[in-house]
């Protein structure tokens, strides 16, 4: 039997080669061969840290009986999520119609054309409660395949062409946040805070949605803040923040925050470090960007996807032992795995909350951080061409054109072809965005341009209600079988891309004053305001971008006047005459507005002029007045005059 999976570019593949299971890979041949075979595929989607994927590994696809019966009669496909996030969302959706309870492992019975008739989650070797025995399942799927073949076909059919008709649909902004406010905040668990009962997670976009409003002058200004400080607090003190490493457990399965689902994942915690950096939190930011570095980050300055949930104990896989340890402890036994693969977006997430904390705080650790992830993914993740990530830091040269193919992820030099999503592009978007304005080089920016503009050009190029599309195309396997689907459009664990890359092109917006950027971050908002407004607690995203939207563009411009560059440490240099404290307090003024209802830079005389050269309208005419750090409060980009006294300017930031 070949082994297919040994060399795959994901952990979780690697870990079922050893199963007896005779696994393909995600591939039009696993189908074809299915064809040949004239056999039901078997779509089983997990990703490596997930528990109960593990536990079907050992009990399941490790049985030699089983797996016989399954190779005989099914070709059987192993996906990581992570990877094809395209193919778990399709089959996601395609399996609501079989079970209500839905999670990982998913496991998806298919016709060789790819249309799902069967599908469920974990099942045991041997029924235990409401689980069925896998042997029971894999019979009663043979004998639909053989005995009811056009009942099995007939009902693939109806799945499909109701996955194909799902789509957006247009509506308005929402314009009134009061209503969303109070939702939110029925919703909270008053007891223990959080929202609504168990599992709990932490919601993080829709929190970022409550410190917008909150740092807003705006109706339930006061109310937002207050729902936002009550959960950050109140997960900073329970049981989901690891106390040794400083990380965030997933989700919790009780309401009072205790007995975490123990893996830790990339993505929340670059999500809860810049929430905890936006709410003044230092020590938890600081905690967060410590296990971001210290567990997470890969020799190559990008970021592994997450740690598992299980250790080894006496050479049996134990979930959450490890993380009931102290430090010392915890440095006498095995640690759990790590997942180190190297996700575009999620890299993007932990690129944008490293940048804005670190410049936030001073930190110039934080941002060197961001800027490696930022370098690795610029020189390996976006292929064909361009100057990559190199150059100097006021080089105006593109990293590459819209053509350019994005790579969803890679491990150990390995890259996936998988195809790169809109959440992938428009994170990546974002975080090379807030490093740009973190550091004032423009060489970020100009590639978060790149991406968003070939995003752009896919959307008016495609046939989708976004005007947004993929450069690249999806899923090959997915569009020749005619079940390409518009990308799920919630805001739940992280952004949709949808939301992802709307707020990137507003970003854009905000630096360049093109209104091409800002109609786009609309449209696409658009298709979301109803439901937005019914289901906030899954579009924490989306309110952001669209309270941003609904409020003056506010932005602030200062340009030290020094030859450096930006100070990441935020004490921005001065002049021989003595302004470096004007200038520091100048600086900070502008890190305290940015993403605090507008957006705030700050720049050294060349980097504003490089900004001005590539099309950066914000920076256009702005000097230091006679060499000394100057300071310029615009709204939507008509400016006040410059000012180099810091209590006039911030008189004006309270007064507005």
């Amino acid at each position: 039997m070949p082994n297919r999976l040994e060399t795959a570019a994901s952990p979780y593949l690697r870990s079922h080669a050893t199963n007896p299971v005779d696994w393909w890979e995600w591939s039009a041949e696993a189908f074809a061969e299915a064809e040949r075979r004239d056999v039901p595929v078997l779509v089983s989607i997990g990703y490596s840290t997930c528990h109960w994927c593990h536990v079907m590994a050992r009990e399941s696809f490790s049985d030699p009986v089983l797996a016989a019966y399954l190779n005989e009669n099914f070709v059987a496909i192993k996906v990581d999520r992570e990877e094809h996030a395209e193919v778990d969302s399709t089959y996601l959706a395609a399996a609501s119609a079989f079970t209500p309870n839905l999670g990982w492992p998913l496991n998806v019975f298919v016709t060789p054309a790819g249309r799902a008739f069967f599908a469920g989650t974990y099942w045991p070797p041997t029924a235990v409660g409401q689980h069925p025995a896998f042997r029971q399942v894999l019979e009663s799927v043979t004998d639909a395949w053989t005995a009811r073949r056009e009942q099995v076909e007939t009902s693939g059919a109806a799945i499909a062409q109701a996955l194909a008709q799902s789509r957006a649909v247009e509506s308005e902004l929402v314009a009134d946040f009061a209503p969303v406010i109070d939702a939110l905040a029925a919703a909270e668990d008053l007891d223990h805070g959080g929202f609504g009962d168990a599992p709990k997670f932490p919601v993080t976009p829709v929190l970022r949605f409550l410190l917008d409003r909150g740092a807003r002058s705006a109706e339930h200004s006061p109310e937002a803040a207050g729902l936002a400080d009550r959960t950050l607090k109140a997960m900073a003190t329970s049981a989901l923040r690891d106390p040794v490493d400083g990380g965030f457990f997933r989700y919790s399965t009780q309401a009072d925050w205790t007995d975490p689902h123990y893996e830790r994942m990339l993505y929340d915690n670059a999500q809860l470090l810049a929430a905890y950096a936006l709410a003044g939190s230092a020590e938890i930011a600081t905690g967060v960007t410590e296990f971001l570095r210290d567990k997470l980050l890969l020799p190559s300055g990008a970021f592994a996807s997450g740690l598992d949930s299980e250790s080894t104990v006496d050479g049996k896989r134990v979930e959450g032992f490890y993380y009931s340890l102290d430090a010392a402890s915890r440095a006498r036994v095995e640690a759990p795995p790590r997942d180190d693969k190297v996700l575009t977006g999620w890299n993007g997430l932990a690129i944008e909350a490293l940048a804005l904390a670190g410049a936030r705080f001073g930190e110039a650790e934080w941002i060197a951080l961001a800027r490696g992830a930022a370098d690795f993914l610029l020189a390996e993740h976006v292929r064909g061409g361009g100057s990559g990530a190199g150059g100097d830091a006021g080089a105006t040269a593109s990293v590459g054109d819209a053509g350019e193919r994005l790579v969803r992820t890679s491990i150990d030099g390995i890259l996936s072809d998988a195809a790169a999503t809109l959440e992938d592009s428009g994170m990546l978007a974002q975080g090379l965005l807030e490093l740009s304005i973190a550091t004032g080089e423009v060489r970020y920016a100009l590639a978060a341009r790149d991406l968003v503009d070939g995003a752009l050009a896919a959307g008016a190029a495609g046939s989708g209600s976004s005007p947004f599309g993929l450069p690249g195309g999806s899923d090959s396997v997915l569009a020749a079988q005619g079940l390409s689907t518009e990308a799920d459009i919630s805001d739940g664990a992280h952004p949709s891309g949808l939301s992802a890359m709307a707020a990137a092109a507003h970003t854009l917006f905000a630096l360049t004053g093109d209104a091409q950027y800002r109609d786009a971050a609309e449209a696409s908002m658009k298709l979301v305001g109803q439901l937005a407004a019914q289901q906030p607690i899954s579009f924490g995203t989306a309110l952001t971008l669209m309270s941003e939207l609904g409020a003056p563009l506010r932005q602030l411009v200062v340009v030290t006047g020094d030859a450096a560059g930006a100070v990441a440490s935020g004490a921005a240099g001065g002049t021989s005459d003595g302004s470096a404290a004007t200038g520091g307090e100048l600086t900070s003024l502008a890190r305290t507005l940015h993403r605090a209802g507008g957006i705030g830079v700050v720049a050294s005389q060349a980097q504003a002029d490089a900004f001005a050269a590539s099309g950066f309208e914000l920076f256009a005419a702005r000097t230091a007045t006679g060499g000394a750090p100057t300071a310029y409060l615009c709204e939507e980009f008509v400016c006040r005059l410059p000012l180099t006294d810091a209590p006039a300017l911030r008189a004006l930031l309270g007064a507005n």
